[in-house]
């Protein structure tokens, strides 16, 4: 059922909506010069602006950052204060002002010029001093506020921030940024352990379980129980991955089992994972397979195997 706050809320939604498609139609070769100015730089992407748009000028900053863009927000207020030092001459700024008339602004805006650091204005006036000033100019349609007043930034923060977002990618695409590069700059939280990799969880070493597959199954029973996970890895005299034993294995060789050899039990051809894979693909793997562990072989290394991977240390880190 719906209510007033409901309709109201979808008004605001569509205003900006329609905000986003009116840009998105609105963008033309400033764009790609602003993309290129941002591309060559030898320093970092100086974002500033004040108020809400401050606020879209830190998300910005911290976006390039991540997606392989330096960057860095100076308050434009703190900046007639000191911080104009942080600003050199290999950097590019990125000015914010849907107005361009904020006088905090101008400090920052004269010392670009003085030093010849360029400067891409993003504002909604092209004749206001932020446009005139720049040496690009980022141009927001003049579109209505959401909030009906036309005095509450809602449209234009939100234009704003989408602007962000398209230099961000764009530039993300020039550099042929990967995922493996994101989650280089992610290593914390939900993000970080999506894009961990199998090599980053996995056991090596002698916490891996392996026999040989000539060993008596009394020496693999050992390296199953001692080693904690259930399985042991099969390899044959070249120290390649040839099997797996699993619990599985050992209920059908009950049997005369401790008569057997490894290679009497093992399963061959095991399932196996790269080091280099993310960790959320092993996980997918080991829930369609219905099992608890992977053996990790990096292919480069003529099949030996490099490690052992267990869903326990996919779900300590928050995937499973």
């Amino acid at each position: 059922m719906k209510t007033p706050f409901i309709d109201t809320a979808a008004r605001v939604i569509r205003a900006e909506a329609t905000a986003l498609n009116t840009l998105a139609e609105a963008l033309d070769d400033r764009f790609r010069r602003a993309i290129d100015m941002l591309r060559e730089t030898r320093g970092r992407v100086i974002v500033t602006g004040i108020g809400k748009s401050g606020h879209i000028a830190n998300k910005i900053a911290a976006t390039l950052a991540s997606t392989g863009t330096p960057a860095q927000f100076v308050h434009p207020a703190e900046a007639s204060h000191g911080d104009l030092g942080m600003i050199t001459r290999d950097d590019v700024v990125l000015a914010i002002s849907n107005s361009g008339e904020a006088p905090e602004l101008g400090n920052l805006i004269a010392y670009s010029r003085r030093y010849e650091i360029p400067l891409i204005g993003l504002t909604s006036r092209e004749d206001s001093t932020l446009a005139r000033q720049s040496d690009v100019v980022l141009l927001l349609p003049r579109v209505e506020e959401a909030c009906g007043t036309g005095v509450v930034p809602t449209t234009s923060t939100t234009m704003t921030l989408a602007m962000g977002d398209a230099l961000a990618v764009a530039l993300m695409e020039h550099r042929d940024f990967t995922a493996e590069n994101f989650r280089n700059f992610h290593p914390g939280g939900k993000l970080g352990a999506q894009l961990s990799l199998v090599g980053d969880l996995m056991h090596t070493g002698d916490a891996m379980p392996l026999v040989t597959e000539d060993a008596d199954m009394s020496a693999a029973l050992i390296e199953i129980s001692g080693k904690g996970f259930g399985v042991t890895g099969v390899i044959d005299a070249d120290g390649r991955l040839i099997g797996i034993i699993t619990n599985g294995d050992l209920s059908r060789h009950m049997d005369g089992l401790l008569s057997l050899k490894a290679r009497d039990v093992m399963t061959r051809n095991p399932v196996t994972i790269d080091p280099n894979a993310l960790a959320e693909k092993a996980v997918g793997v080991m829930n369609t397979r219905k099992i608890t562990c992977l053996l990790v072989v990096d292919p480069d290394v003529a099949e030996k195997p490099a490690g052992l991977l267990h869903i326990h240390d996919c779900l300590r880190v928050g995937l499973g």
